[in-house]
């Protein structure tokens, strides 16, 4: 059984570009980085820690727990190594269990092969011992465990998440080409919006942005809507544990008063569903919802705030054109609608970026993807001093 009070090397995954955010994530929630690296973060922290980061991560991918760090130089010695380690202290003979491999050595061309060796390690020692084995797959919804093995460094994990944290649960109806969550909450946290002034959010599609903002403005967590994680399947795991976390998430969350999200789109279509996927995550009375061109956007009388647009990048032939008026007219629209707000489009056009007619304060990098896109700052100042490219 392991000691989920024990404190260990713990690396929370996440999305290239995403560690800054992660970063501050974790330091926000009282954890001290001991290493960051492009997509990952290494800390030290027990497996009940690792219950509370993967109800509160709102940038993360997955949460892992170190079993042990080893040598290992070549494929052949995986089995003998996998199978001397003690596998009943972390799963039963009744469980199930999956294998995800990270390999970067000379003697392996199929990662594959090396998630079938730890499984059938795994499987053996405890044939040997009980007469009764663990089924496993490639399914993350039992016990899962991790390797990374570079050259001749080996670091085996449990994977204490499962399913990616990425997806925060609420989106059922997902749209058109929609932002993944944990990317929606990292620009967020990249335009440094202080979560009491206005955050609108024209071309919402289906409303990720929106929601995702007032999830963060009223401290509400991902874990709110998510009741099964990996580390629910480790030995050692007692209910009360995530129950009491649970209620504690529940008890976190507060009203802003004066708070004001707005999310528009020319489709009605859209809408619904920003209004459907809002509910699943419990906000919906906390966003203002419109149907119309993104110039007719309600824009509050503010000192500040965040205007926040998510286009389309013109992937297709002759999109470009078309899509190069709109981003004038975004432009056109932050500076003579917006001032006193700070304007931000995120795209993964470079070009059509050039085509705003404002010039950016900041070009932050972010991958949507594979897609190499900048979240475009812009100080949207009351007066005259927007300057054109």
């Amino acid at each position: 059984m392991v000691d989920f009070g024990l404190k260990g090397k713990v690396v929370v995954t996440c999305k290239d570009r995403f560690s800054s955010y992660l970063e501050k994530e974790l330091i926000d929630l009282g954890f001290t980085p001991v290493k960051t690296e492009r997509t990952s973060i290494e800390l030290e922290a027990s497996l009940s820690d690792c219950v509370f980061l993967n109800l509160h991560l709102r940038t993360a991918s997955h949460v892992l727990y170190e079993i042990r760090s080893f040598y290992l130089h070549h494929a052949d010695d995986i089995y003998r190594r996998i199978k001397a380690l003690p596998w009943e202290d972390y799963i039963s003979e009744s469980s199930y269990f999956s294998v995800i491999s990270h390999v970067d050595n000379q003697s392996v061309d199929n990662p594959l092969f090396v998630n079938v060796r730890i499984k059938d390690a795994i499987v053996d020692r405890f044939r040997e011992k009980s007469g009764i084995r663990p089924d496993s797959g490639s399914a993350l919804e039992g016990a899962v465990f991790q390797l990374f093995w570079k050259e001749t460094q080996a670091n085996l994990y449990i994977n204490t998440t499962g399913e990616t944290l990425a997806k925060h649960g609420y989106r059922k109806i997902p749209g058109k080409a929609p932002m993944l969550e944990a990317l929606a909450s990292a620009t967020i946290i990249a335009t440094e919006w202080d979560k009491q002034s206005p955050f609108v959010n024209p071309m919402c599609g289906s409303g990720t942005l929106a929601i995702e903002a007032a999830m963060m403005a009223t401290n509400r967590y991902p874990g709110l809507l998510r009741d099964h994680y990996a580390f629910m399947h480790i030995k050692g795991y007692e209910e009360d544990l995530f129950l009491t976390a649970k209620e504690k998430l529940q008890s976190e969350i507060k009203e802003v008063p004066g708070l004001r999200i707005i999310a528009s789109d020319l489709s009605e279509q859209a809408i619904l569903f920003s209004r459907e996927n809002a509910a699943m995550a419990g906000v919906e009375d906390l966003i203002e919802f419109e149907v119309g061109d993104f110039e007719e956007t309600t824009v509050p009388e503010s000192d500040s705030g965040v205007v926040f647009f998510n286009p389309e990048y013109g992937e297709r032939l002759g999109e470009e054109e078309d899509l190069a008026i709109t981003y004038k007219r975004m432009g056109d629209f932050m500076k003579q609608k917006c001032p006193g707000y700070t304007g931000f489009i995120f795209t993964g056009n470079v070009s059509l970026g050039k085509k705003v007619g404002l010039r950016a304060a900041r070009k932050i990098e972010f991958y949507n993807g594979t897609i190499d896109c900048r979240l475009l700052k812009f100080e949207l100042y009351k007066g005259t001093r927007e300057k054109v490219d």
